[in-house]
């Protein structure tokens, strides 16, 4: 018969070795990584790439045909307003039927009109802006009596500006108005002076800026129309970035875009111009048509901070469609769709090593955030990318904390 001690021995033995097995068989806690919800500004933006442009591209071109002069500016080249560009010899021809007299008279009598519409849109443009500075005024006082919100405050500093380069850019639709005016005259005048008799042309530059582009350097004849050198100001330049078009019914003007991937330190801040009307089909690089449509961007960030910036470079713009100042928001990894048949959001919630799931109200996200109106507080502590085997209620262990 066994001894009592021996047979003691032997249950604690066995007791041991089943607690041993039922320990390494028990389920462990799944490692997981958890961050906290918190309160703090939301945005969502639309990321696009687009380009650099001048807002106005001016080119100088052949009035009549003749023997054009070599022209010794080159790419780059600072020009002023009315300085000559380009000597033009006219070709030794007859005097011109009145008929084609007649017509010269003509484009000249429409570029007269066309001077006159363009001194109106200036001075439309100056009401404009006239009346952008009393609202700006108005607000001003009513924001510091505190009657209206930072906002509207913003917003009509913006309408200033835009009111600005509006009228800037009446101006320099007068001038060329008034440029135009002057080659048509010239050339009436050659048609009515005698054969063989004709002056030099010289043809003068429209605006102030840089010479972009000469198309025609050697001496040489030329035809009525010929392009032979494009002159821009590079300090007025916009971006256009070619969004889709579900992505551009959000892009409206006024909206705040941050400018980055421009080559130099820091971000440029802009806003949203003008939002093309017309789509375009592009093919994306995969192959797929797409239908996208131009949405052109101001530069509002001081001239000095980006003046390497040139025609035709290439930026990264995020169009704000939205933005919050003070919201409940987690990283966008933590919510997860309801399973079927349920419908909705949920998160799982870390609870005293346990994992618990719960139902939330998503209000928007972006590539990094998810905002969050209902079913959390802050301060909770969420799972980020809960692994597959995370269920309600299972054992957990913070790998990595937020």
């Amino acid at each position: 018969m066994m001894k009592r001690s021996t047979l003691i021995l032997s249950v604690l033995a066995g007791a041991a070795l089943l607690a041993i097995l039922a320990w390494a068989f028990a389920p462990r806690p799944l490692e997981v990584e958890t961050a906290l919800a918190v309160q703090g500004p939301f945005e969502t933006t639309i990321d696009e790439d687009g380009r650099t442009r001048l807002a106005e591209r001016y080119q100088v071109s052949a009035p009549l045909a003749g023997r054009l002069a070599r022209i010794t500016l080159r790419e780059g080249d600072a020009v002023k307003a009315g300085d000559t560009v380009a000597s033009l010899q006219p070709l030794m021809t007859p005097l011109l039927d009145e008929r084609s007299r007649r017509e010269q008279l003509a484009r000249v009598q429409g570029s007269e009109a066309a001077l006159q519409q363009a001194g109106t849109r200036v001075a439309a443009a100056r009401v404009a802006l006239e009346r952008a500075r009393d609202d700006l005024r108005r607000s001003e006082q009513l924001a510091a009596q505190g009657f209206i919100a930072p906002t509207k405050l913003s917003s009509d500093r913006l309408a200033v500006q835009a009111a600005q380069k509006d009228v800037e850019a009446a101006l320099d639709g007068q001038q060329i108005a008034r440029h135009d005016l002057e080659q048509a005259r010239v050339v009436l005048n050659l048609q009515r002076g005698p054969a063989g008799a004709s002056p030099a042309v010289m043809l003068r530059a429209p605006v102030a800026g840089r010479v972009l582009k000469v198309h025609v350097a050697s001496e040489g004849p030329v035809l009525p129309g010929a392009p032979l050198l494009d002159i821009g100001d590079i300090s007025r330049l916009e971006i256009v970035a070619e969004l889709l078009t579900t992505d551009a019914l959000q892009a409206l003007p006024g909206a705040l875009v941050r400018i980055e991937r421009w080559g130099g330190p820091g971000v440029l801040q802009g806003q949203v111009r003008r939002v093309e009307p017309a789509a375009f089909t592009k093919v994306s690089a995969l192959g797929v048509e797409e239908q996208r449509v131009n949405v052109v961007i101001d530069i509002n960030s001081p001239r000095a901070q980006w003046a390497a910036l040139g025609d035709g470079f290439r930026v990264g713009v995020h169009i704000v469609t939205r933005s919050e100042a003070q919201v409940l928001k987690l990283p966008v990894g933590a919510v997860f769709p309801l399973p079927a048949p349920a419908s909705g959001s949920a998160v799982f919630v870390a609870d005293g090593g346990h994992a618990r799931l719960q139902a939330v109200t998503v209000a928007a996200r972006n590539g990094e955030e998810a905002w969050i109106t209902q079913g959390l507080a802050a301060g909770t502590r969420v799972l980020i990318y809960p692994p597959a085997a995370v269920t309600d209620g299972a054992r957990i262990r913070p790998r990595t904390q937020r």
